[in-house]
């Protein structure tokens, strides 16, 4: 019942313009914010239907003491659009009580609007594309406890079809049922059908595997530092991205993870503690008051900086934000973006740093960083990393090619950019804004093939039962 109470309590605070769907959820204190945060998107999603439904059955006016928010997500959404109740008590009899009248005022509405799906309700605006709609559910096997082999053999014994690798984006779109494929482009994605729900499943819980966008496993990836590296993630909650990094350094080196919200940390702490993280220290800090000439920061040689966007390319949005924000709010975010894109090449050991964000406005993405590559002359350049990629930057400036763009009609992923830039060596005569030459030994991610194979990693590091 936790987490009704909880989503209840989020949906109440969106009512009340408390804030957005993310800093609600996150500032919740429910443990499992991916598991809350896909409930209220949800109820979110189908908010008109659900209360049509309520009405039509005249639910609230049988059940005077029960909040309407507590209503569309337990007696409601998870009712007869989810999965089926995780309750019990008295929340369970009621929920009985109501199912036939319910189910028999979703039929009619249905039979009124001439669909057969609940799906098909929506209205086209809160639909959203058919390319939205099918993003699948994509599976991060956490190699810091695991490895690829054990987590599909386990999904084996769970009933689940494993169907190889993928060889393109539409074997991905035509997932359906219990089956699962490899991803096609990085080496420790496993991709399932959209509506997967894996949030009470054991590999989850345990931190064996997570749930993360394939856009938002890009950044770590193409950052790609070695065993022993110290990096910074500089706009770290809630701490996905985090963990990725951790998993590719093997828990090897030391990873500074910023953010200046003090819930938001404790977040990002349990998630790093199931995930099985070491090596990380997570600083309650504003990145940009951070010196760049700290002593502790002389050997960072890799940045990930993720920083606040305006959130449009994300494919589930909310009351409270904002998916077309206005020219005002684009130029504050942009002039932020501009001034910590700045401050981290300030670093004086960075090497490699990549910028990205969820977020399809080129004023937050190719603007941002032709502002920085010009302030910051020949000393860093754009790496075209990623070449085979669809999806690549716009053509704002000349080398834009090299930044990555992700959407969900062309690589059935969030929108998402990312831009991977470098420091020149010495004496380079390559103007920043342009791509860099491919070098004979490229770091993880500059230049890979979609699909190249990693170096071979050890099997079985821990065994799932």
């Amino acid at each position: 019942m936790a987490l009704y109470s909880a989503a209840a309590a989020v949906l109440a605070g969106l009512e009340r313009g408390e804030g957005g769907l993310k800093s609600l959820v996150y500032n919740s204190g429910f443990p499992h914010v991916r598991q809350l945060y896909a409930l209220v998107s949800e109820t979110l999603r189908y908010a008109s239907v659900l209360e049509k439904l309520l009405d039509g059955a005249a639910l609230l006016q049988a059940e005077k003491k029960l909040a309407p928010q507590l209503a569309k997500v337990v007696l409601v959404y998870d009712l007869l659009f989810g999965k089926g109740l995780k309750c019990g008590g008295r929340w369970k009899a009621l929920a009985r009580r109501h199912r036939a009248r319910l189910e028999a005022e979703l039929a009619r509405m249905k039979v009124r609007h001439k669909v057969s799906r609940n799906e098909d309700l929506l209205a086209p605006e809160t639909a959203g594309s058919a390319a939205a709609s099918q993003v699948p559910r994509y599976v991060r096997v956490n190699t810091l406890k695991t490895c690829v082999d054990d987590v599909i053999d386990f999904f084996k014994r769970q009933g689940f079809a494993y169907l190889g690798k993928a060889a393109s984006v539409e074997e991905l779109k035509a997932l359906s049922g219990k089956k699962f494929l490899l991803d096609l482009h990085l080496p420790e994605l496993l991709v399932f059908p959209a509506q997967t729900d894996l949030h009470d499943n054991l590999l989850y819980t345990a931190g064996h595997i997570i749930l993360q966008d394939k856009a938002s496993c890009l950044p770590a990836f193409l950052l790609g530092p070695v065993a022993g590296s110290h990096v910074i993630d500089a706009c770290a909650a809630p701490g996905n991205k985090t963990s990725h990094l951790a998993a590719i350094l093997k828990n090897k080196g030391q990873i500074f993870a910023f953010d200046v919200d003090p819930k938001r940390v404790a977040t990002m702490n349990t998630l790093l503690t199931r995930a099985g993280v070491t090596g990380c220290q997570l600083v309650q800090q504003d990145f940009l008051t951070v010196d760049p000439r700290d002593p502790k920061y002389s050997r960072v040689t890799h940045i990930l900086l993720d920083p606040s966007c305006s959130g449009s390319g994300m494919v589930t949005r909310g009351p409270g934000e904002e998916a077309a924000p206005g020219a005002g709010r684009l130029q504050a975010l942009a002039g932020f973006q501009r001034r910590v894109l700045s401050h981290a090449l300030a670093f004086p050991a960075l090497r490699r740093l990549v910028y990205s964000t969820c977020s399809l406005h080129q004023e937050e993405n190719e603007d941002v960083v032709q502002a920085v590559l010009q302030e910051w002359g020949s000393a860093f350049r754009l790496v075209n990393a990623f070449p085979s990629w669809p999806c690549r930057g716009l053509a704002a400036f000349s080398g834009a090619e090299s930044c990555l763009r992700a959407s969900p009609a062309e690589t059935l992923t969030h929108g998402f950019f990312v831009a991977v830039l470098e420091r020149c060596k010495e004496g380079a005569a390559a103007p920043s804004s342009l791509p860099a030459a491919a070098k004979e030994n490229p770091e993880p991610g500059e230049g890979m093939e979609p699909g190249a194979a990693p170096k071979k990693r050890k099997k079985k590091k821990q065994r799932v039962k």
